[in-house]
């Protein structure tokens, strides 16, 4: 699929258009309302990225459905919380290129908006509106045919409705990824930190956050591909300036199973539950995880 690179700059025809869909879709994805593992959108094939390739566009949507009348508490038990529904979507465009200098590298670009509702059973109270937008960009090569390896970074700008938890805090989320393929078995993983700005309304300052996903898929056919999925992060106490002191550290991991459907050439659907399987002081994950990308 990956044709070996001469001196001479040369338009090469791009991976399946399937593959450069999925790629999209978690360059940066992190839902406004914390409740689940940061990134955990990613799906297999996440970062099998070209290079040397003519640019191309990406759209992805996705929607998560959050059950959230769970909790990890100090102890790390699983307590009765308020009964929440949260549904959270991301759309999200992606402008994907190399640069003539040096075809061998791959950038991309992207924007998502957020967009999310929360309904309270307990209080028969809701909120929506429009979450925090995120935007920022990707650079990556390929130590071989079959690899990635490469950076992202992304800021979250505080503008969006503070009724469903925005506008306050500035956040850049930053990681490595990689990608393997090994035959009909896929590997796709990212590491990284979120580091946030200080929080005025709080009078405090959220502690830094890292995060790992990985994902692990078995390639049936061109069309179906099943995969595994494992999520965990872990975020310092935030500080308290006025009261000088310091909340307890949150962590979550997390384990999913999914499917991805791929169709049209240049288009796929991707869905996965996943459940918390371990944390403390963390909201208990429970979620149904669509995604849809079309590239063109």
């Amino acid at each position: 699929m990956h044709k070996k690179q001469s001196g001479r700059r040369r338009a090469v025809v791009p991976p399946r258009p399937w593959r450069v869909a999925l790629v999209a879709a978690a360059l940066g994805a992190v839902a406004p309302v914390q409740a689940q593992v940061t990134l955990d959108v990613i799906g297999p094939h996440e970062y099998d990225l070209p290079v040397d390739f003519k640019p191309f566009n990406v759209f992805v949507q996705y929607a998560t459905f959050q059950d959230g009348d769970r909790q990890w508490d100090g102890d790390g038990d699983r307590r009765r919380a308020a009964r929440t529904r949260t549904i959270v979507g991301l759309s999200k465009y992606v402008r994907f290129w190399t640069p003539e200098s040096n075809p061998k590298i791959g950038l991309a670009y992207e924007i998502i908006v957020p967009e999310v509702g929360v309904r309270n059973s307990d209080t028969r109270s809701s909120a929506s509106g429009i979450g925090d937008p995120i935007t920022g960009f990707a650079a990556w090569y390929k130590p071989s045919a079959n690899s990635t390896l490469g950076f992202q970074t992304f800021m979250q700008v505080p503008v969006g409705d503070q009724d469903i938890g925005g506008g306050d805090v500035w956040k850049n989320l930053s990681s490595v990824f990689w990608d393997v393929q090994f035959g009909k078995l896929t590997y796709t993983a990212d590491a990284g930190f979120v580091f946030f700005g200080e929080s005025t309304a709080a009078d405090a300052t959220p502690g830094t956050l890292f995060h790992t996903n990985h994902r692990l898929g078995y390639q049936i056919d061109d069309a179906i591909e099943p995969f595994i999925a494992l999520d965990y992060e872990r975020q310092q106490g935030w500080k308290n300036r006025a009261a000088g002191v310091k909340l307890p550290e949150s962590h979550e991991t997390t384990a999913g199973i999914g499917v991805m459907f791929k169709y049209y050439g240049n288009q796929s659907i991707t869905v996965r539950y996943s459940r918390g399987i371990d944390g403390e002081s963390h909201g208990a994950t429970d979620s149904l995880n669509l995604k849809y990308a079309y590239a063109w």
